[in-house]
């Protein structure tokens, strides 16, 4: 009786077990679309054209800010949680620092004012920042005693809401064109006071760009009119489908735009920046 019974248990395991591994093999199998997508996973990236130094006429640099919370940049921001075919702009960072290690975290200094690349992050640094240890007092019903519970918080996509980016204006004389390249992209972290107001943004690391556009060219972002000419976030960046504001360009005083200009008057000095970069280029075809 004893071995019946052993043998029933057998028989059901080992139709359990194959139930699995055929529900397996067939999720495996299943498509979850009319075709699948072969376009962007395979896009190679355009090149940049060389410029000789001799060709340049005139050049400027100029920092912005890309702010998450606009509409126009939703695609960069959402969705906060990976799903099956997109991902958010940070998680693709993510993956490509901490999975693929095919990119290069910058350490932006003590003060977060460093956008050279002069510092390669480790590792450990990375880990530090994507996850920190968090100590909360909290009582014990059994004994009315505080006790400490330690938590291991991960930083989110939904917490970064802000970009800043480098990048160089240059007029090409040799092809008598404003070429505009992308040099770094910093994602920015919220910087909260003791209450849990948000005292301001700070940049959580730098990227040089011409290193992360094989990356971001073959991660798609998400188009509202057209599920089929869906962009990479590299097609975004290069075709300037975003929506910024101007917080430094290149001056003598080497200071941004929020140390002598505040609140409105500050995005109003970087909007007259921003006209006066376009007045340039526009004067140079003025005939």
């Amino acid at each position: 009786m004893m071995r019946t019974c052993k043998n029933i248990l057998t028989v059901a395991a080992i139709a359990v077990t194959g139930l699995c591994s055929t529900t397996e093999a067939v999720a495996q199998t299943v498509l979850d679309g009319a075709y699948i997508k072969e376009h962007t996973k395979t896009k190679r990236v355009v090149p940049y054209t060389h410029i000789r130094e001799a060709d340049v006429l005139w050049a400027r640099r100029v920092w912005r800010t890309i702010d998450l919370r606009e509409k126009m940049n939703h695609p960069l921001y959402f969705p906060t949680e990976a799903i099956n075919d997109r991902k958010s702009l940070f998680d693709v960072i993510r993956q490509g620092l901490l999975v693929d290690g095919s990119i290069t975290a910058y350490d932006p200094g003590p003060l977060a004012d460093d956008d050279e690349f002069k510092k390669p992050l480790l590792a450990t640094d990375l880990k530090d920042l994507f996850t920190r240890i968090d100590t909360q007092w909290t009582e014990n019903l059994e004994t009315g005693e505080l006790e400490p519970v330690v938590q291991e918080i991960t930083l989110e996509s939904g917490d970064v809401k802000m970009y800043r980016l480098k990048e160089d204006w240059i007029f090409d004389k040799q092809r008598s064109t404003m070429d505009i390249r992308i040099l770094g992209i910093a994602p920015m972290r919220e910087i909260k006071g003791e209450d849990g107001e948000i005292r301001g943004y700070s940049p959580l690391f730098w990227l040089y760009y011409p290193e992360c556009r094989y990356v971001f060219a073959n991660w798609e972002a998400f188009n509202r009119e057209n599920d089929a000419e869906r962009r990479s976030f590299e097609d975004i960046f290069w075709k300037r489908q975003f929506s910024s504001y101007i917080t430094k360009w290149s001056n003598v005083y080497d200071r941004g735009i929020n140390e002598y200009k505040t609140g409105l008057d500050a995005l109003l000095e970087g909007e007259e920046i921003k006209q006066q970069l376009f007045e340039f280029e526009h004067d140079l075809w003025n005939f």
